[in-house]
């Protein structure tokens, strides 16, 4: 199935505002548009006229005001195009396609190493010939702000599966990374725990351990696009040892967590776990040696709140990640974090495991909208 890869239309500025106001709301009468816009009611009916014209705006019906007259209802129209957000996550790859409005299209999910084919499939679900405006890819590492022609991310970590997923990306569509622990905060701040909350830190732990920092409503990348990659932290900080790079993410990432408890486990306490859903299955259930290997993991998570605490002060930290997310190392955190820093929230994430696929979807929708209304524009 082909995409077109359509240029936005040449807009009048008027035409690009209410079509701005319009993506947002996703549907509104012309007297809303126009206290959305800021702009005159026959500005406004002459903006919807022209992005009528160019099938950017649809009538969708009407809608009754208390005076009891009737009013156009328009929505985005079809010529608006759609967009593509991809996770490509550490064990699943996740992939959703939407509207310019947020509204779902079409999504997918598969294996990581058939990430590919998980893109093929979104894109055969999405409406015939929808033009395709941006692609948003969220990956496990740092990055930078693309060369021209040249976009791939910025070390080898998440450098192997990009490329062989890229092979399905339509061409001609314009591609942009971003870190998959900055999305997830995104999701965070506008559907989940974080809502209404301007400024918070985003930790999750898992496999591996990353900071999403919001600052005023907005995701603080930094200057190298590397803000929140706590796996540089120096680790560890000790007489005669020296730091070792990421070695912080190994101490608390999954890995060392099953190796902790295989080496705490005892015949008596029946089988050791193999992975970290059954350990904290296990703890959950009361079995004691999982418990402590879970308060464990609990006092050094609440250290690194600590420490983000201290350089951010944030008043809220979320956690999230497969094992940051369980709500059993919520007291131990907060205890550790009380104990180390002064008074901070902590909560566990609500967005679950597409946190970060709709993070990447709203970023996806919020640069579709620009390639609309930042093109060649007229002047009114």
């Amino acid at each position: 199935m082909e995409h077109d890869v359509a240029k936005a239309p040449r807009l009048t500025e008027s035409a690009s505002a209410v079509f701005a106001v319009l993506a947002q709301a996703g549907s509104a009468t012309r007297p809303q548009l126009a206290s959305l816009a800021g702009l005159s009611k026959p500005t406004v009916s002459s903006a919807v006229a022209e992005l009528e014209n160019a099938r950017l705006a649809a009538h969708s019906g009407t809608a009754s005001s208390g005076t009891g007259r009737s009013a156009a209802v328009y929505r985005l129209g079809p010529a608006s195009g759609a967009v593509l957000a991809v996770d490509l996550g550490p064990a699943l790859t996740r992939v959703r396609g939407c509207a310019l409005d947020g509204t779902l299209l079409a999504q997918a999910t598969g294996p990581r190493e058939g990430a590919a084919d998980v893109v093929r499939e979104a894109l055969l679900a999405l409406p015939d010939s929808v033009p395709l405006r941006t692609i948003v890819v969220a990956v496990g590492d740092v990055t930078r702000q693309e060369k021209e022609g040249a976009v791939r991310p910025a070390t080898a970590k998440a450098g192997p599966v990009f490329d062989a997923m890229a092979v399905a990306l339509p061409p001609g569509v314009p591609v942009h990374l971003e870190n998959n622990v900055n999305c997830a905060a995104l999701a965070e701040l506008h559907e989940g725990a974080a809502r209404g909350r301007h400024t918070f830190g985003y930790l999750r732990i898992g496999v591996g351990i990353g900071l999403g920092i919001v600052v005023g409503g907005q995701v603080l990348r930094g200057a190298n696009g590397a803000a929140g990659e706590l796996a540089r932290l120096p680790y560890p900080w000790d007489d005669g040892r020296e730091p070792r790079q990421e070695a912080l993410e190994e101490y608390i990432g999954a890995r060392s967590l099953l190796r902790r408890a295989a080496e705490a486990w005892q015949d008596a306490d029946g089988p050791c776990p193999r992975t970290a859903e059954r350990l904290f299955a296990l703890a959950q259930e009361g079995c004691a040696a999982a418990r402590a290997v879970v308060g464990r993991h609990a006092a050094d998570v609440g250290r690194l709140a600590a420490a983000v605490t201290a350089v951010l002060d944030p008043g809220l930290i979320v956690l999230g990640g497969s094992t940051g997310a369980d709500p059993q190392l919520l007291p131990g955190v907060r205890a550790e974090l009380a104990r180390l820093s002064w008074p901070t929230e902590v909560v566990s994430s609500t967005v679950g495991d597409s946190g970060t696929v709709v993070g990447a979807a709203r970023l996806a929708v919020a640069r579709g909208v620009q390639t609309v209304t930042e093109a060649a524009r007229t002047k009114d």
